[in-house]
Parts: structure tokens; C-alpha cells; sequence
């Protein structure tokens, strides 16, 4: 199937997705209006920033061509491309263009989250907290999820102030299930910090979490949950449900058919029963 025929075909059963490939390469206004004429009313899609305003590692190829031109000259042949590489009007100009970009979605009504995913070196201090605050200035019109990857942001006597920040700043904790036992683990912690409760499931498979010569994300995140894993966060799904206007309820454990199965599962555990839709609604 064609990638449009893809999105159709999800969309006509599922009320929400996240767009993964914004990660890569930036969205543009054109293909966010084809993702709205896509799909029908009332679909949510939740988009994943791009990875140059997330502090990752960019390829340079995948700037937008008036933000490359700007990168100074000692940068422009190396590997990566990171945001504090550019002066500061670029990098106005890389969240501008973004922000723009996603504004089809947001004005028909489909746009959930931005979802910020940070590397696993921002960890809680002044510095970062600082790159949290300034979300919702660089993103006024949407509103914006945050998911940590690394455990510190939530142990002990950090947690609360984590949270505390968040809500302060009106920004969407991400709760995770992901595996434990590395130092870098997120606990499974479900707490609403704004309008939008969001828990991404990225699977328990301990052996491919930190693999290095894991290149790619379905290999990592190759993970079939059973019905009993997933009966474990209904309860929360619930919870946060009572605190916040929407729930998101996520599978990024995207290794063949396994997001989709359990998906299913946990849709029919909430009593949430997904049934196709027509294009129309």
C-alpha cells in the first residue's frame, strides 16, 4: 500500500497516530494539509518534533535550506548539525518554520501534541530546565508533550519539582512504559500535568534497549505486550483520564503488526471499541 493508502486505511479505525517521520526530516504546510485531507473529522494526529530542536544529532540535509545556509562555515562539513551550532536568528527561524508548518493541522482541528522526546544527556539542572520554559513561547498555538530518557528527571526528591515544572509551563508529561533495570530507565509513573494526558508503550524487551548495533527503531522496539501488561495501565489510563480532557494512549513498540494488536487490546479493555468510520465520520 501507498503511504496514503496507509494513513486512510489507519485512520478509517483509529482515532489517533503519531507521526514519527517529522523526527527525521521536517514537516512542511503542504503535507500537513494532505494528512488533513487524508483523514476524517475529528482525527487526532500527535507529531514528533524534529530532531534539531531537541538537542539530537540533525543530518544536514535534512535543514531547511534558508536554516543550512546559515550554519557557520567550521560546521557545514561535519557529520551532524546541532541547534546551538546556529546563531540565534537561525535558530528563530528553524522554530518558526516548524511552527508554521503544523498550522493546517491545528486550524482543522486534528492536531494533538508536539511530542519533544529528549535525548537521554538532558537531565534535570537549571540549563534544561530553562529549554522547557521556552516551549511554550517557541510553540504558543499548540500544545506540547515532553518525554525524559533518563530516570533522573523522576527520582526520588526530583519528581515533584519535574512535574511541578511541567504543569507550571502548561506542558504534557509523557508517561512511559519502557524497560527497567538500566540507569537510564524512566519508572512507569502516570501523572497529568496538563490538558492532554499522553503514555507512549514502547515495549520491555531488555536485550534491544541500549543495544548500539540496533539501527533500527522496529528492532528495538520489538515487543508484543501481553493482555495481562496491558491490563496493568488501565487502571492509570483511567486516572489520568479524570485529570485531563483527552488521553492519548500510544504503541511505539512498531515491529511488524504488534502497535496495531495491542492497540486493539487495550482500545477493547477500556471499553473503547473501534469501529471503521467512513471517510466522511
Amino acid at each position: 500500500m501507498k503511504a496514503e493508502d496507509r494513513l486512510r486505511h489507519y485512520a478509517s479505525i483509529f482515532p489517533l497516530v503519531e507521526v514519527d517521520s517529522t523526527y527525521y526530516f521536517p514537516p512542511t504546510e503542504e503535507m500537513a494539509g494532505l494528512w488533513v485531507n487524508r483523514t476524517p473529522p475529528r482525527f487526532t494526529m500527535s507529531v514528533k518534533a524534529y530532531s534539531l530542536l531537541t538537542g539530537h544529532p540533525t543530518r544536514p540535509d535534512s535543514l531547511w535550506p534558508e536554516v543550512a545556509e546559515a550554519v557557520p562555515l567550521e560546521h557545514k562539513e561535519k557529520r551532524s548539525v546541532y541547534l546551538s551550532h546556529l546563531p540565534p536568528a537561525a535558530v528563530d527561524e528553524a522554530w518558526e518554520l516548524f511552527r508554521r508548518a503544523l498550522m493546517p493541522l491545528h486550524s482543522a482541528g486534528k492536531l494533538g501534541t508536539v511530542l519533544f522526546q529528549y535525548p537521554h544527556w538532558f537531565r534535570p539542572k537549571a540549563e534544561t530546565r530553562a529549554v522547557l520554559a521556552e516551549l511554550p513561547q517557541r510553540l504558543p498555538d499548540y500544545d506540547c508533550a515532553v518525554e525524559f530518557r533518563h530516570g533522573s528527571w523522576l527520582a526520588e526528591g526530583e519528581r515533584e519539582r519535574t512535574l511541578s515544572v511541567l504543569e507550571r509551563h502548561g506542558l504534557a508529561f509523557v508517561c512511559v512504559d519502557e524497560p527497567q533495570g538500566f540507569s537510564s530507565s524512566v519508572p512507569p509513573v502516570a501523572a497529568a500535568t496538563a490538558d492532554i494526558a499522553v503514555v507512549r508503550f514502547h515495549g520491555r524487551n531488555t536485550a534491544t534497549w541500549e543495544d548500539r548495533a540496533i539501527t533500527t527503531a522496529a528492532e528495538r522496539f520489538a515487543y508484543r505486550y501481553t493482555e495481562d501488561e496491558l491490563a496493568e495501565w488501565v487502571p492509570n489510563l483511567r486516572q489520568l483520564a479524570g485529570s485531563a480532557r483527552e488521553t492519548h494512549a500510544l504503541m511505539n513498540n512498531c515491529y511488524r503488526d504488534y502497535a496495531v494488536d495491542n492497540g486493539r487490546q487495550l482500545a477493547t479493555m477500556l471499553g473503547e471499541g473501534l469501529q471503521p468510520v467512513s471517510p466522511g465520520g
